[in-house]
């Protein structure tokens, strides 16, 4: 169902938030995602949508996987959509620092990904206990990844480097990691500023979306 509000342009705005206010129904999301924007509620309780300037993407050719990191990826199993709601629940752990996956983002996207918008990666342990994992929005071939744990060393950089195999495999996918961290850096991904961002945004959200069979 489309959204009742209508998102401004991030373009018009010089400010990481864009708008305040809205909901967070699919209709609402989904089109925010498709303008370079994501929901995130301001520490006073108010639902903001942000575009960061220096929004930041991983390259899909540019991923660095080091010799450690290769030795991780074989002693795991990994899975898609396997586990949804204990991926974000697990990113949304109150214990972690700076958390701000609250309840009404978790069941936002938990919505999302019954509907099939939001997907997640899981990795497992051989006794079948869950290492790490993500989540994000899947549009056409935008994957806009939301968060990531981890409960055992590597296994959130596992689940990426995964993620990173399924979107080489269709032309013009796109991988949006919102703001640049130190532990994405490392793993190969650049700011390139939200103007650069907007201009790469069409030609993803036409792609083909990995995470579609028949796509």
């Amino acid at each position: 169902m489309p959204s009742k509000f209508q998102l401004p342009d991030p373009r018009t705005v010089d400010d990481d938030i864009i708008a305040v206010g809205g909901d967070l129904t699919p209709g609402t999301i989904l089109q925010a995602y498709r303008r370079g924007m994501f929901p995130m509620h301001l520490p006073d309780g108010r639902l903001a949508w942000w575009s960061p300037r220096d929004r930041a993407i991983l390259p899909l050719d540019q991923l660095k996987i080091s010799r450690s990191l290769r030795q991780s990826v074989r002693r795991f199993t990994l899975s898609v959509d396997e586990d949804f709601e204990a991926v974000i629940d697990s990113c949304a752990n109150p214990e972690r620092p700076d958390g701000w996956i609250n309840r009404e983002i978790r069941d936002a996207y938990v919505n999302l990904h019954q509907l099939g918008w939001a997907h997640s990666i899981e990795v497992w342990e051989s006794e079948g206990r869950l290492a790490g994992g993500l989540y994000g929005v899947v549009v056409g071939g935008l994957f806009a990844g939301e968060s990531m744990f981890y409960e055992v060393s590597d296994a959130s950089k596992v689940a990426l480097v995964h993620l990173v195999v399924m979107l080489s495999d269709r032309p013009g996918c796109l991988l949006d990691v919102q703001w640049l961290t130190p532990h994405l850096e490392r793993m190969g991904a650049v700011v390139i500023g939200r103007e650069e961002y907007l201009k790469k945004l069409p030609a993803a959200l036409a792609a083909n979306s990995p995470f579609d069979p028949a796509g």
